[in-house]
């Protein structure tokens, strides 16, 4: 690692500067072949056992949900289903199914195969449940009681208690729908051949190298415009730059904020980029005095220069957060609460008002890596610089990501006053319903470490879990916005954006603000 690392530079400057036959490394890509530079190797193309972006990418364009994203959006859109009605106060969902749809196997599309895809995930006696474990499971789709098939275009699932996000999670990874034929045929190797109903179906995968899809000439809808897609797992982002600068490969995700400008201002590459459903935090331990008191919460968010984050270290990658919620949440984000301005001053003043009016001194635990955690030590310096200015000394323990959450997931104790932590989430109940309700304290099961207990906060969360109508979410989400800018349970510092690079010859590549990697409109020239 050390020395590809100290190689790197060097090798990005001379690629940059036109030297794309040094080390061999540049390659013409294959006419109407799309490679993509993934960070990570595939752990299975089944979607409802894995967890990763990088399994995900490649599964959206094999697969497909009965409900899918609104291109650029959050928003829940047809797809398998056609439509669907909510009926008896939020627990009935009737999805109406698309017709003449098979299988990439040929095998024909139906309430029967949506039934199976559920009934294998959530019950422990079907006979391919031993084709899991499925993590997300009980999660998205425990609140299922039962699935009812009227018709083969017709399948009805009722729940057990109203849960406004189950059409969004239909629409997550989990949701895709995998063939019966496919999984009975298989079983547990059923990762390793995978079908569904998608533009792209799977042609081969070479174990470490490349997972190869090509066009389903069988596709229901529009017509891939691509031959082929070659994933490429590229662990390393400095060889995965180097990549992409030589021409071996057209698309990669995560390009390092001090890196972007080897890509801006070349004609021969894009860069894309755009706000995720992200929230980049500082929990406060609130059973640690002062942190219990809202002056000082309040204070601390004005110590802290999050534009300067956003810009200096983050190089425009991220946004400063306005509070809560993520503005990709377009339908229920408040773009009219402002974001706490960096004041050092009052700061100091709403500390002196709190009865601190020399400070106070914590530790701050802080993640060395980590999954959308940015830059967390040199975030985290900045932070504490800021927070000195105001007489807030905080002392930074660093740890590796694992070691980390093994810290705080069960609770910060009581002599850890900040811990860093960062989410993506695809509907905007999820973030809060995990780590805002009294009832998410850690040792009842949620995310809460900081102990954050507001009783307004957790009737909101009630109903917004009932909500169903998207005027009446986009009221409570409002609510819950202002209540919790004006008590914060944070430090809310940042909103990142996913980037990503392609080169010239990519065209109609659209980012989303689901992650998913959509490639069927995608086309090269």
């Amino acid at each position: 690692m050390i020395s590809i690392r100290s190689h790197a530079k060097p090798l990005l400057l001379a690629l940059a500067a036109g030297g794309y036959g040094l080390c061999g490394i540049a390659h013409a890509a294959p006419s109407n072949t799309l490679i993509v530079g993934q960070s990570a190797a595939v752990k299975s193309l089944d979607p409802a056992t894995v967890t990763s972006a990088s399994d995900y990418r490649i599964d959206e364009n094999i697969y497909q949900g009965l409900v899918g994203f609104k291109s650029g959006t959050l928003t829940p859109a047809p797809s398998l289903a056609t439509r669907w009605t909510i009926g008896d106060k939020g627990l009935t969902y009737t999805f109406h199914l698309r017709r003449g749809v098979r299988f990439q196997d040929g095998t024909p599309f139906n309430a029967q195969a949506v039934k199976f895809n559920f009934d294998r995930m959530l019950d422990k006696s079907d006979p391919y449940h031993d084709t899991g474990p499925f993590p997300l499971a009980t999660l998205f789709y425990g609140d299922i009681a039962r699935i009812d098939t009227p018709n083969a275009d017709t399948v009805v699932f009722h729940l057990k208690h109203a849960y406004a996000p189950f059409l969004t999670n239909l629409a997550y990874p989990a949701g895709l729908i995998v063939s019966p034929a496919a999984v009975k045929r298989y079983g547990k190797d059923y990762g390793s051949h995978p079908v569904g109903t998608g533009p792209f179906e799977f042609a081969s995968w070479q174990r470490g190298r490349e997972i190869t899809l090509t066009r389903n000439p069988h596709y229901w809808g529009t017509p891939a415009n691509l031959d082929k897609v070659i994933f490429k797992p590229v662990p390393n982002t400095q060889t995965r730059m180097a990549e992409l600068l030589s021409g071996s490969i057209d698309l990669m995700y995560g390009v390092p904020a001090e890196s972007l400008k080897l890509f801006r201002g070349n004609p021969r590459f894009t860069i894309h980029a755009q706000v995720a459903p992200s929230a980049w935090y500082v929990m406060l331990n609130q059973k640690q005095k002062p942190l219990h008191n809202r002056l000082v919460r309040q204070a601390l968010n004005y110590a802290v220069n999050k534009r300067a984050i956003a810009e200096d270290i983050l190089k425009g990658t991220a946004v400063p957060a306005n509070g809560l919620m993520s503005p990709a949440f377009k339908a229920t984000w408040d773009s009219h609460l402002a974001p706490y301005a960096y004041n050092p001053a009052k700061a100091r003043k709403l500390l002196r008002e709190a009865g601190y009016p020399h400070g106070f001194s914590t530790t701050f635990y802080v993640p060395t890596n980590g999954s959308g955690m940015l830059a967390p030590v040199a975030m985290a310096s900045v932070i504490q610089n800021d927070l000195a200015q105001v007489g807030v000394k905080v002392k930074l323990r660093t740890f590796t990501w694992t070691t980390y959450l093994d810290k705080v997931n069960p609770g910060l104790k009581p002599d850890v006053g900040m811990a860093e932590m960062a989410w993506i989430t695809n509907n905007p109940f999820t973030l809060p319903n995990l780590t805002l309700r009294t009832g998410a304290w850690p040792d009842k099961g949620g995310f809460n470490s900081g102990y954050y207990s507001n009783p307004e906060v957790d009737t909101l969360m009630a109903q917004a879990r009932r909500a169903t109508n998207p005027a009446r979410q986009a009221a409570i989400y409002t609510r819950l916005q202002k209540i919790v800018h004006n008590d914060p349970p944070w430090i809310f510092v940042v909103n990142a954006k996913q980037v990503a690079v392609t080169s010239s010859r990519v065209q109609g590549f659209k980012l989303q603000p689901s992650y998913f990697l959509l490639l069927d409109g995608v086309h090269l020239k």
